[in-house]
């Protein structure tokens, strides 16, 4: 039975996820990045702050969860997607979180987004080469 109940609300979390990315995407090409942005934080019931470790293991496993969810679908599911995705969730939760951009000069040039909650990454950080160059 808890197997049963465990299994159903991984399928609601992927669906909650796959849903997330497509209206992430559909407003990635037809708004401007700070509308988008502030989309995915605007969930109308955000009323708790979460700023505990629970919250920081919530946002981890769903950080997780975004990522293996998303690298199983089609199309642009790279960090920029994940990172916008996981922030709607998060937000979703009232768990707050920064959006962080960074990027690596030389050649080739190369930018990278994550996810941090309370100073901590939730999403890949990458590779310690990405220097901060906003958080939102």
């Amino acid at each position: 039975m808890a197997i049963a109940v465990r299994e159903a609300s991984r399928a609601t979390l992927a669906g909650e996820i796959v849903i997330a990315y497509v209206r992430t995407r559909r407003a990635m090409r037809s708004a401007p990045f700070v509308r988008v942005l502030e989309s995915v934080r605007d969930c109308g019931s955000c009323a708790r702050d979460g700023a505990g470790q629970s919250s920081l293991a919530e946002a981890r496993r769903l950080g997780h969860a975004v990522a293996r969810t998303l690298a199983l679908l089609p199309g642009d599911t790279r960090c920029l997607a994940r990172s916008l995705v996981l922030i709607r969730l998060l937000s979703t939760r009232g768990i707050q979180a920064k959006l962080v951009i960074g990027t690596r000069t030389g050649s080739p040039f190369l930018a990278h987004a994550w996810v941090e909650h309370a100073g901590q990454p939730v999403l890949c950080p990458g590779d310690g080469s990405f220097g901060r160059l906003v958080e939102l």
